[in-house]
């Protein structure tokens, strides 16, 4: 059991989390672009190249929208000094990933993010914090999108009586426990080599969590090597949705989920396996090398493109 002085669930519900901003330029747009491999195969990829560049000028290129996931970097756990919880940062893993997109991103924003606990749970030798972040458009006050992060911190449960864990939800729980990836053959694959460096050049979006780039911190994490980001295989995977069940278009994304399943090692070829069930996107991610299952998860989408 750990520690129960590590963690005071109650001190934790009553703090308050402080606004934070976050601003961003077209080159921040691009530089993300390229962290998640945008047109990493085919320098003049008709579907891609619009996140990197457009003809009349950088303000118009468009924006992935998992690129919304970097407005919730500096509110991420191991940013944060939380009344109630000490954890070791090298030991939290991303558990989840819930993004809610209420229009297109633009492609240079200051944001205001709004902050707050909306989950708690004692799993024993661990503890799940579930963080969400509402990003507004300062200049305007129009809600943009809506990120929820789950967070597996090793080591910082144990603080509750084993018969009777503690847990805290305030969100309405969804159905992703509940999915399964279909048996059926996929309606489309497509696959996606990572580079060797992915995970250093992904870290200048401003994840600069050590494990994803110190050797010595991966090893202490159980890892033979630095692992790449969670968040940039999300990318990789929705990039992969939209390119073949959106026809290139992202403004068709409603919602996503995933769920990380393992870690990935730089310069794997990841293998995106998506079935379409209505207005929902069902996808698995496997490291093609290993054969293993790293992400899973769903998109919803406002239409179908017309060709499909």
């Amino acid at each position: 059991m750990a520690d129960n002085s590590a963690c005071n669930p109650q001190l934790l519900l009553s703090h308050k989390f402080p606004e934070t901003t976050y601003a961003y330029t077209e080159r921040d747009v691009a530089l993300y672009a390229l962290g998640v491999g945008a047109c990493g195969r085919d320098a003049v990829d008709t579907d891609e190249l619009k996140y990197l560049y457009h003809e009349n000028g950088q303000q118009f290129i468009k924006v992935l929208p998992t690129f919304s996931t970097l407005f919730s970097v500096k509110s991420m756990v191991q940013d944060m000094d939380l009344p109630g919880l000490r954890f070791d940062p090298r030991l939290l893993l991303h558990g989840q990933q819930y993004i809610e997109v209420y229009k297109p991103l633009p492609s240079n924003a200051t944001i205001q993010n709004k902050v707050s606990l909306v989950g708690f749970h004692d799993k024993g030798k661990a503890a799940v914090l579930e963080i969400e972040i509402r990003s507004y458009e300062k200049e305007s006050g129009e809600l943009l999108c809506m990120n929820r992060t789950s967070a597996f911190l090793r080591g910082a449960g144990g603080y509750s009586d084993p018969s009777h864990r503690f847990t805290y939800l305030n969100y309405p729980a969804n159905q992703a426990s509940a999915m399964r990836t279909p048996e059926s053959q996929p309606f489309a694959v497509f696959e996606d080599c990572t580079q060797p460096s992915q995970a250093l050049l992904y870290r200048l979006s401003g994840d600069n969590n050590p494990l994803h780039s110190d050797p010595m911190v991966a090893k202490v994490a159980g890892y033979s090597r630095p692992i790449l980001h969670g968040l940039c295989t999300l990318g990789f995977a929705v990039r992969a949705i939209i390119k073949c069940i959106c026809r290139g278009d992202p403004d068709m994304i409603k919602n996503i989920f995933g769920r990380f399943l393992l870690h990935v090692y730089p310069g794997e070829t990841l293998v995106t396996e998506m079935w379409l069930e209505g207005l929902r996107v069902i996808y698995r991610v496997k490291a093609k090398q290993r054969n293993r299952a790293v992400l899973s998860g769903y998109v919803h989408l406002h239409r179908l493109a017309a060709s499909l």
